[in-house]
């Protein structure tokens, strides 16, 4: 049972720090709903470290070190740092996220503090692998296989510990065996935010794309250079997120909650590259989004359908086959 601060900290702070991925939580059966919402706001709480650019990044380093051993303390001296007010009081009320996360059964805290080590390990090596923070000091990743360990270590690693708190308390739905497909359904998520992000993150000094001159990525007009490099990693994406669609049918209908949890970000990620495909991701000034209208309409529909896995599975083709042209 959450006490009415903890119930704060996993609604109107999550809602206000989450963003879009807040309707995902809060869909999710109450059963795993709190353990998950939490290791989101830790994660958030490093994330938002990381980013804190106006500290030194051998500082940051030090502040995630502490965080992951449990250190709170250190935390809010970059509260006063952050611009925005949700992720100021986060960062202030970061000691009451770690006291919730030692609440929770002995299992919860193992699982959700083995994300929290992995995903810290993935903020390290941003900070590690991009020392500079602007398209001065740009440099890229060096090869295919480490864009994909970084997808794990930040995203891919979601899905695991997702389908591992299923497995624990939903004995409906038999998670533990589809575990492999959680890991690349959080992959997938991840190399959608990655291609879709592509200008901005090239202009704070981080390409992720394995390429032998990044620089040639900040002028748009070079985007034909790339484009075979770029549509092959859509199709990645996309057969990353065909595991996420297997993963989500495999799920019983009596669990539609978690059935809507996945399926709604698998979505918004082919309507994505579907726009990708038909945009020149190079050009700073242009972010590509899914229009809300669009995500009001597949919300709408999902909640109709959701136990219904033949009228899921069929709208589901129709946006892969978009995504896929």
């Amino acid at each position: 049972m959450t006490t009415a601060n903890q119930q704060e900290l996993i609604g109107p702070l999550l809602k206000e720090v989450s963003r879009s991925f807040y309707l995902t939580l809060r869909v999710l059966p109450k059963e795993i709903r709190p353990q998950i919402s939490l290791a989101y706001l830790l994660a958030r709480s490093t994330d938002t470290i990381a980013d804190t650019k106006v500290v030194a990044p051998a500082r940051r380093l030090e502040l995630l070190r502490q965080m992951r051993a449990g250190g709170v303390e250190a935390v809010a001296e970059l509260a006063a740092h952050q611009a925005l007010p949700a992720e100021r009081v986060l960062l202030t009320r970061f000691g009451e996220c770690y006291a919730m996360l030692k609440s929770f059964p002995d299992a919860d805290q193992k699982r959700i503090g083995d994300l929290w080590q992995t995903i810290v390990s993935g903020q390290v090596f941003d900070l590690e692998r991009f020392p500079g923070e602007t398209e001065r000091d740009l440099v890229a990743l060096g090869d295919d296989a480490e864009l994909d360990q970084y997808t794990h270590l930040v995203a891919g690693c979601v899905g695991e510990f997702w389908t591992r708190m299923c497995a624990a308390h939903l004995p409906a739905w038999n998670a533990a065996s589809n575990e492999e497909l959680g890991i690349r359904f959080g992959k997938g998520l991840q190399l959608v935010n990655i291609l879709r992000d592509l200008p901005r993150d090239l202009r704070i000094g981080r390409c992720y794309l394995p390429v032998n001159e990044p620089r040639q990525l900040l002028v748009a007009s070079n985007f034909d250079v790339i484009k075979p490099l770029y549509n092959h990693w859509l199709d990645v994406a996309v057969a990353h997120l065909d595991a996420g669609w297997q993963y989500t049918m495999a799920i019983p209908g009596q669990l539609w909650r978690l059935r809507l949890a996945c399926t709604w970000p698998i979505w918004i990620g082919l309507e994505t590259v579907a726009l990708l495909r038909q945009a020149n991701p190079l050009e700073a000034d242009k972010r590509v989004m899914v229009p809300q209208a669009v995500v009001n309409r597949m919300l709408a529909r999902t909640i109709l359908t959701c136990r219904c896995r033949k009228s899921l599975d069929k709208r589901h083709r129709q946006l892969r086959a978009n995504a896929a042209r």
